[in-house]
């Protein structure tokens, strides 16, 4: 969990104090600065109470709305009061923080809030106009709220006379930037003025209006109210619709709707019911999430998540593309073209990297560069997009950028083995040698297959790193042993057992459909299949980042015992190729499970507590919702039951599925594989059959 550093897109901007990014940048981890008391000036909104430095507001009970670069942050309650995030934004801005709804002077009762789509929520209220008529409302307020800035108010009569009723909407906004909101230095509400059907803000860092359909009755500026005077027949129904909006801007255009969207619209049925709605969920979830890059708007990335991290952030973006290649390959064309934009091309140490921030590695080792993540998942991602059949032409395009990351990679880990970090006594983390070992065996293969040098270096390297991994890497004990968390400069284990050992599982694709050799042997892979099975990590609701055990296990640190969405999934896939169905199966049962708790839109974290009859995990309070790569994760989930592995440029397809099939029978229509709609179906007893393919794409063995 860390908060981005400012970006063209939206994002965290304004927030300042956070450490140096390996390149040069911002941080992205969480320590926002103490802000300044002020106090408002009479007859404005008092701005929020200040938080204590680093402290973001709760947003796990909030209703999200997104389509990028808008989204919408609303309460259970319907009515924004401008507290905490509350609000509609724009690129990082808030352009309306408050919109009270009243009715005969009254204020609705809240009887209900649900997401309607990714984009979308609907409030419904309740009125009493009088008190003469009994308990039972004569009025329901119906609320839908849209990402875009949109709001439809409709007033529904269930009275048996006609109503007359005044209706007041109380608007206000500090056109705040998101970082200055939850810093909780958002500041006082700005004053209004009267314009055309509405209200209009304005200071120096930027305009908002608000137009209502139809015209109000009344306005008052210095109030911010709008007056109407709805006259309801019995059973009848009045609207009026609020757009909010820039100056001078038009309505959003989400990257991901429409024919645009590089994601196809995958569907899954089954014996479980749940799988349907997953699927559904996150697939709408990363649309929802899409941008374009401002300068090359035909190539579109992932944000990482809402609220905190609606812009990019390369490690998470790549992750997030390489787990819903099931969807087309487009997403990761676009991701990895607007990353080698940025890959650093001057000579020196950090020649060839994709820049990254720091990123908080929990209690027990420093802040880690997600630049080396990206710049070894940027080949990984090109080799197996290619296997699910990016084009040609485009992999053409792209494969100087990721020999310039493998030669980084060389050149980083010199005559040693291990990948340390950037910087003189860094650690080597267990998972950067997973992401170093996939991405040099990925690497050599797209290399060679393009006729280009440097694969046998490459394999070269991964055989010495893999043979001094299994011997110095495990951490032993009466119990079997551990992979380390870390090894650090002086030789030392940190020997904590964590849920990032699940990257161990993840080798990649090669050809053929097969998988790529893995850091582990076979002895020690079973033991890791036996911890991830076990109590200490199988929270019931998903794979904890760190085992119970362990002094530092806290169920909500985010990487010291929170259960972590993808990481369960990469954990799930890779269980399921090594053979541990079981432990694969419970985890997946567990998220699934976890799933239905959240509506379907799954957290990027939650508690790790032990599952018991009957209970719910505990959210977060800080975590994104919607995350990309929980969203790609729920994609990941359901696609690896099938087992697909393809190999477009072999024109084969070989099926590996599941065989325990711990959903029962299961269709997932409307993938794409080899740049067309690829189906297939999972029976009961756990054989996969193609029901739709390419005409040249031949089924595997």
């Amino acid at each position: 969990m860390h908060v981005p550093a400012p970006s063209p897109a939206l994002g965290l901007s304004g927030v300042s104090g956070r450490p140096k990014r390996s390149d040069g940048g911002q941080d992205d981890s969480i320590r926002l600065p103490a802000p300044a008391s002020r106090r408002p000036p009479a007859g404005q909104a008092p701005a929020p109470a200040p938080r204590r430095p680093g402290a973001l507001p709760p947003v796990h009970a909030s209703l999200v709305c997104v389509a990028l670069p808008a989204l919408a942050v609303s309460t259970d309650q319907g009515q924004l009061n401008g507290r905490g995030l509350e609000g509609f934004y724009r690129s990082g801005r808030r352009m309306l923080s408050r919109c009270q709804v009243r009715v005969a002077g009254r204020e609705p009762v809240a009887v209900q809030a649900r997401m309607l789509s990714a984009d979308s929520a609907r409030f419904v209220a309740t009125v009493l106009p009088s008190t003469e008529g009994g308990p039972d409302p004569d009025v329901v307020v119906e609320r839908t709220r849209h990402a875009d800035g949109t709001e439809r108010i409709t007033l529904h009569s269930a009275a048996s006379r006609p109503l007359r009723l005044p209706v007041e909407v109380s608007l206000g906004t500090d056109l705040a930037e998101l970082g200055a909101v939850a810093s909780g230095r958002a500041g006082p509400e700005l004053p209004a003025s009267v314009h055309d059907s509405g209200m209009r803000w304005s200071s120096g860092k930027g305009h908002c209006v608000v137009t209502a359909v139809p015209a109000p009755k009344d306005a008052l500026a210095s109030a911010g109210l709008l007056r109407w005077e709805v006259q309801l027949p019995p059973g009848g129904s009045q609207s009026v619709e609020l757009r909010v909006r820039p100056d001078g801007a038009g309505p959003v255009r989400p990257v991901g709707h429409g024919a645009s969207s590089p994601l196809s619209s995958a569907r899954a049925v089954g014996d479980e019911p749940a799988v349907g709605r997953l699927l559904e969920t996150s697939t709408a979830d990363l649309r929802a999430l899409l941008l374009r890059d401002p300068a090359h708007p035909t190539d579109v990335y992932v944000a990482a998540g809402a609220p905190w991290r609606c812009g990019l952030a390369p490690a998470e973006a790549l992750m997030a593309a390489r787990m819903a290649l099931p969807l087309g390959t487009r997403l990761a064309v676009g991701t990895l073209r607007t990353l080698a934009r940025s890959q650093i091309g001057t000579p020196g140490p950090r020649a060839g990297m994709i820049p990254g921030p720091m990123r908080n590695a929990g209690p027990l080792l420093p802040p880690g560069c997600t630049g080396v993540e990206a710049t070894l998942l940027f080949p990984a991602l090109l080799a197996e997009a290619w296997r699910w059949g990016t084009p040609e032409a485009d992999v053409e395009e792209l494969l100087p950028s990721a020999e310039r990351c493998l030669r980084w990679l060389l050149a980083a880990v010199g005559d040693r083995e291990f990948l340390q970090d950037p910087h003189p006594g860094g650690p080597a983390r267990c998972e950067t040698q997973a992401h170093a070992h996939r991405a040099a065996l990925l690497g050599a293969d797209l290399l060679d297959a393009h006729g280009r040098a440097g694969g046998a270096d490459l394999r070269e390297w991964a055989g010495r790193l893999r043979a001094r991994f299994r011997k110095e890497f495990w951490a032993a004990d009466r119990a079997g042993g551990r992979p380390a968390a870390a090894l650090l400069s002086d030789g030392r284990l940190v020997a904590y057992l964590t849920g990032s050992a699940a990257h161990l599982l993840d080798t990649g694709l090669l050809g053929s459909g097969a998988l790529a050799p893995g850091l582990l042997d076979k002895v020690q892979t079973e033991q890791v299949a036996r911890l991830f099975g076990g109590p200490a990590m199988d929270s019931g609701w998903g794979l904890r980042s760190m085992g119970v055990k362990e002094a530092a296990y806290n169920p909500f640190g985010h990487r010291s015992g929170a259960v972590r969405v993808h990481e369960t999934a990469v954990a799930v896939a890779g269980l399921a190729a090594a053979g541990y169905e079981k432990e694969a199966g419970s985890l997946l049962r567990g998220v699934l499970a976890a799933a239905e708790t959240f509506g379907h839109r799954l957290p990027e974290m939650y508690a790790s507590e032990q599952r018991a009859e009957g209970g719910a995990p505990l959210p977060h309070p800080a975590a994104c919702r919607p995350a990309a790569m929980t969203a790609a994760a729920g994609v990941h989930l359901l696609t690896v039951l099938a087992g697909i592995r393809p190999d477009a440029p072999a024109g084969t397809v070989t099926l590996n599925p599941v065989r325990s099939a711990p959903l029962g029978e299961l269709g997932l229509t409307a993938l794409r594989v080899a740049g067309a709609p690829f189906s297939v179906r999972v029976s009961r007893l756990g054989l996969a059959m193609v029901e739709e393919a390419a005409d040249r794409l031949q089924l595997g063995v």
